[in-house]
Parts: structure tokens; C-alpha cells; sequence
């Protein structure tokens, strides 16, 4: 063939050659290889190579333009195919002599695809003819020695994902998935899911089991609300299989989930736990909350066998912020389900029977993987040197603590400016009847500030411009303090403003007032005020460079201290908040303020009505 050819062939192909001498069904479009002979040179008699050349952009690098002339100078070695060609480029050689593979098919919108060399190219393509006899519906069980291994090795993979060792488990789910073996997506999308992923992350066939559904399908029903508001939307990911009920249950939680009225319920001690938690959450503690659920975790227990982790709780407007990239790691590596933790020792030197590491020298007992030189018993984890069943050390807080982390810039950098309440010795709850009138003076459900911004500007007819009311997130604010906080305020009129630190003290309570406009170039300003029992006991106001003061302010208060000789407001700002967090001992939740839901309400207006003779505009919306 060689001196047919006048060229050496790559090793892989070479090798392949002396042990078959051609091959049938090399995935599922190509029905027969080429032997020794029938391979041929193409020399471009599909006319790809000018078709490729007419569709280049004229910055087109060397990369693309090679890719055109693989169909003038490619070996072919397609004989029977569904209009598929598979070329060897020997244009394309890498250090070990390796030739690439190009392949492409008329009825696939897509360039064509490339493979390092040819054993990859097969191997693709053995994973290929089983997910496509996998999804044959109308053809028996396709079951073979390659099959029945890889559903062997997802059992134990199930069981070393609730051992916490996600990422050994994850890798061998993947590789079933490559194969089309059922359920293999349906779990990995789960750790996945966990992770923070969502595309392409649709549970497929485990959620259309009514066993898991109702853990399962919240997640997938919040991602489309989140990004579909129309309420007669069809579902956008696929219940291919499941029946009447479970499909009406989808749309009954999506629903749900859009009106905000889903609440994530689990059975048993951990679902009592799961109450627990979301009291933490309603009122900003996400860290505690975390922790909280957390401890709890190792009381969950599966719905089924293909049950890896409480998913539901995403889709809780409470509990779902709660969750980040690396908190879902820290979830996924704890153990659960009544599962112990250890799965296996270092990643070297494991007896007979373990949880395999890198895919060099394991040892008798491993399960092999369809590709590899794997030996029997283990799951194959990733190669890198992880522990098997390590679990992953506690996530780090999102909360900061005290107030300073308000004079840095969001990621947006959008909040130049905010102002908050703090009563002290009053719960959440009881906040909207010290600071609002008649229906403000009730908590409104949980939300973002922009949803609970959204849904108040919607209601809205008139703007006065004496009206100041604030829509403000409330929570606990540290030991014996709660909050009220906006996060996009009117601007700051010094002549108009009332503090509304007097009607939030009463009964011998403090509370203090904030308002920070300094991260602006337009009159930058800084108001605090305390007062205590029904009565301002002093208060300081700094705008236009100028500072107002009244009553007997502490010496860390001093107003002096922060705005006088700094280099810049910002500077300023950050000591006065450390100052006030350490004078009263509070914080403010950084997490639930800018990620999480809380309840809100409206306030009285921070502004005073206009006197005789001021004159004023109202904007009305029709």
C-alpha cells in the first residue's frame, strides 16, 4: 500500500492496518474504512477545497487556508459512507509522526471536524456507534462486554458521588455519557447543575422519573423563568417520555416558581433543618444559612439510586442565592445519603478493588474503560492527584462583616450611593411599622432590588418631587440590630431631608442613619444621625466641603476625623463606616444585599412636605 501510495502511513493508521485490514461501521456514517486497498488520495474530487477557499474571510490566517488544502493533498479512507468523507492530512503531522483526520459530511451545517490522528479518530468513533445504538428506540437492548462495563463502573460512580468524591465520579459519568449509556447525563448534570452550570444541563431521562421529578424539575423550571417572562411560554427543555402528570407538574412549578410562591420542602430531620435555614437566609445571614445546611447535609437521603444531591433549593427565592461555584463544591464533597466519607487513600500504591487515579499503574481488580488499558474493579478518576473521597474544606465566607465593604466599588460599579436604618433591639419584621404609613407598613415578599424597584415603579402614577419614600431591603444586622437598606436613593437635599432616626427609637431602642453620596462627583454628601428613645441625640451632615453638626457626638464619630484632611471622599468613607460598625457593633450582610432576596417595604417620606410658598412640579404617568 506505501509504495501504491509513495508514503509512509502514520503509526496509528499503520498499526491499525497490520491488525485489520479495513473495518465496517466506523461510528454510525461511516460503513466501511478503507483497507490497504481501496485507501486513495483525494485530490479534491468532492471540490471542498475551492469551496472552503470562496467562503474565507480575507483576514483568514494560515490555519483556515490549510484546512482547504486538506482535500487537495488528504488520503481518503471512507468507502461506504452516508455522504461522510475521512481524510488523512499529511500536511498536518505532529512530533510523533502522527498524520491528523478530517472529516465531514454534506447534511451537517458544520466545518469540518479534526481529529490529533487516527486512533483518536476511532476511538471517537467507538463511542459514537454506541450512543447512536443507544438511542435506537425501535432496536433491541444493544448490550456488549464495552456496555455492560461502563454500567457497572456508573454504579459504583453513584456511590462515590455521595462518598463526596464528585470529581472521580463526574469523570466517569462522563465517559458513559460519551457512550450513550442511560441515566450517564441525567447524573452528571446533577453534580453539574451544583456547580453553578446551567446550559445544556437538562437531567435528561432521570428527571422524567416520577421518583425524582419533584427535586429535579425546579432548577430546570427557575432557569427558564429567569429568562422567560411570558407566562404561556412552552417548556424549553425536553420531558421526551414522560407521562400527562408529570408534564402538568412542570408547568404547575414553573408557575410557581414565576409568582415566587415556590418553597423547597424536604422529608425528615434534614427537611426540618431545611426550615431552619431559610430563616437564617430571610434575613440576610447567608453564611449562616450555608453552614447551617451544610451540617444538615449528611441527613439527606436520595429519592432513588440516581439521586446524588438535594437540587429543589435552587429554585427557592431564599435558599437558591445561597449557592456559588465554590459552595457547590463544598456541597458535592460532603458526604450524604447515610454515606461514609472515606473512598480510598493517596493516588498511588491503592490495593486491589479502589478507586483508581491517574491511568498509569493501577493495580488488578480495576474495571477497565472502553479506550484504555484500564484494569478491573475501579472507577477511573481524573489525572491529577487528587485524593479519592477527599472532602473539600469549608467554602469562604461571602460576608465580609461591618460596614466598609459599602465604600467599594460593585462589580458593576453602580452603587455610588445608599442609606440605611438600623434600630437596635427590634426584629426585621417589626421595622415597616416604626418607618412607613398604611400599606408601606407591611413586608413585601422576597426580592431582588431591582424586582422589588421593578414591581414599585409599576404601581407608581405620580412623582412629587417632596416625596422621598424609600424602598428598603430588611434583615438583622448583627447581635441584637436589625436593618432597613436602599440601594438607589433620590439624591441628597440637605434642606428638605428628615432623618428618620427619631420615629425608628421608640421605646428606649437606638437607631441610626446613613446616607453616603459620595462616590459621585455631583455634591458629594455624608449624613449620620442617632437617635435614641423617640429623640435625635446628635447627627452630622457634610456636603459642598462644609460639615453641619448638632448634639454631643462621640470623639470616633467626630466627624472632623474623616472628612477633613483625607485624600479623597472614598478614603473618608471607608473610615467613617469602620467607625460606625465598630461604635454599634453591626454589620450589614454583603452576600443578601447585592446577590440574595429579602423582604421589603416602603417608607414614609425622607423628605419634608413644602412650605408655604415653595412651588413644586408632580410628573404623572398616564
Amino acid at each position: 500500500m506505501e509504495e501504491r501510495l509513495g508514503r509512509r502511513m502514520p503509526p496509528s493508521y499503520r498499526a491499525f492496518l497490520r491488525i485489520s485490514d479495513g473495518w465496517r461501521h466506523a461510528g454510525g456514517f461511516v460503513w466501511r474504512l478503507a483497507g490497504t486497498g481501496h485507501a486513495r488520495w483525494h485530490e479534491n474530487a468532492s471540490g471542498l477545497a475551492e469551496f472552503i477557499e470562496e467562503h474565507l474571510d480575507e483576514d483568514a490566517g494560515p490555519e483556515e487556508r490549510r484546512e482547504a488544502d486538506v482535500w487537495r493533498r488528504g488520503l481518503q479512507i471512507d468507502v461506504e459512507s452516508d455522504a461522510t468523507l475521512v481524510l488523512l492530512d499529511p500536511g498536518d503531522v505532529d512530533e510523533r509522526g502522527e498524520w491528523a483526520v478530517y472529516t465531514w459530511a454534506s447534511w451537517r451545517a458544520a466545518p469540518p471536524e479534526r481529529f490529533a490522528d487516527f486512533g483518536a479518530f476511532m476511538r471517537e468513533m467507538h463511542r459514537e456507534f454506541h450512543r447512536l445504538r443507544a438511542r435506537d428506540e425501535d432496536a433491541p437492548e444493544f448490550v456488549n462486554d464495552t456496555t455492560r462495563e461502563l454500567d457497572a463502573r456508573m454504579d459504583e460512580a453513584r456511590s462515590t458521588a455521595l462518598r463526596g468524591d464528585w470529581e472521580r465520579a463526574v469523570t466517569v459519568l462522563d465517559e458513559a455519557k460519551e457512550y450513550g449509556r442511560p441515566r450517564a447525563a441525567g447524573l452528571g448534570d446533577q453534580i453539574r447543575r451544583l456547580l453553578g452550570e446551567t446550559y445544556m444541563v437538562l437531567f435528561e431521562e432521570v428527571v422524567t422519573d416520577p421518583r425524582y421529578a419533584p427535586d429535579l424539575l425546579p432548577p430546570l423550571v427557575a432557569e427558564q423563568a429567569a429568562h422567560s417572562h411570558r407566562s404561556d411560554s412552552p417548556l424549553r427543555f425536553s420531558l421526551r417520555g414522560a407521562d400527562r402528570d408529570l408534564v402538568s407538574l412542570a408547568y404547575a412549578t414553573l408557575d410557581e416558581v414565576r409568582s415566587g410562591a415556590y418553597r423547597y420542602t424536604a422529608g425528615g430531620p434534614f427537611g426540618e433543618a431545611v426550615e431552619r435555614v431559610r430563616e437564617l437566609a430571610r434575613w440576610g445571614d447567608s453564611d449562616g444559612a450555608w453552614r447551617a445546611l451544610i451540617d444538615a447535609l449528611p441527613l439527606w437521603e436520595p429519592l432513588g439510586p440516581d439521586h446524588l444531591a438535594p437540587l429543589g433549593w435552587l429554585a427557592d427565592p431564599l435558599l437558591g442565592p445561597l449557592l456559588t461555584q465554590e459552595r457547590g463544591r463544598e456541597l458535592l464533597s460532603t458526604p450524604r445519603g447515610r454515606q461514609a466519607g472515606a473512598v480510598a487513600g493517596p493516588t498511588t500504591g491503592r490495593q486491589a478493588g479502589a478507586v483508581a487515579g491517574p491511568t498509569t499503574g493501577r493495580q488488578a481488580g480495576a474495571v477497565a474503560g472502553p479506550a484504555t488499558g484500564r484494569q478491573a474493579g475501579a472507577v477511573a478518576g481524573p489525572a491529577t492527584g487528587r485524593q479519592a473521597g477527599a472532602v473539600a474544606g469549608p467554602a469562604a465566607a461571602l460576608d465580609p462583616g461591618g460596614l466598609a465593604w459599602l465604600a467599594e466599588p460593585d462589580p458593576g460599579d453602580n452603587r455610588v450611593s445608599y442609606r440605611f436604618v438600623l434600630v437596635e433591639g427590634a426584629e426585621p419584621r417589626e421595622l415597616p411599622a416604626r418607618l412607613a404609613d398604611g400599606d408601606g407598613a407591611t413586608l413585601g415578599a422576597p426580592q431582588t432590588p431591582w424586582e422589588a424597584r421593578r414591581e414599585a415603579l409599576d404601581d407608581r402614577r405620580a412623582f412629587p418631587p417632596f416625596e422621598d419614600r424609600a424602598l428598603m431591603s430588611v434583615g438583622r444586622a448583627g447581635t441584637g440590630w436589625s436593618f432597613a437598606f436602599d440601594s438607589d436613593p433620590a439624591p441628597f437635599d440637605r434642606r428638605l431631608f428628615i432623618s428618620p432616626a427619631e420615629a425608628a427609637s421608640v421605646d428606649g431602642s437606638r437607631a441610626v442613619v446613613v446616607w453616603s453620596v459620595l462616590r459621585t462627583h455631583h455634591r458629594p454628601s455624608f449624613h449620620l444621625s442617632v437617635a435614641r428613645d423617640g429623640a435625635e441625640r446628635y447627627a452630622f451632615t457634610y456636603a459642598e466641603g462644609e460639615i453641619r453638626r448638632s448634639g454631643g457626638i462621640p470623639r470616633a464619630l467626630d466627624p472632623s476625623r474623616f472628612f477633613g484632611d483625607r485624600a479623597d471622599d472614598g478614603e473618608a468613607e471607608r473610615a467613617v463606616l469602620e467607625a460606625v460598625a465598630e461604635e454599634f457593633g453591626v454589620s450589614l450582610p454583603r452576600h443578601a444585599l447585592v446577590a440574595g432576596r429579602l423582604h421589603t417595604f416602603t417608607t414614609r417620606s425622607w423628605r419634608r412636605p413644602p412650605r408655604d410658598g415653595e412651588t413644586y412640579t408632580v410628573i404623572r404617568v398616564g
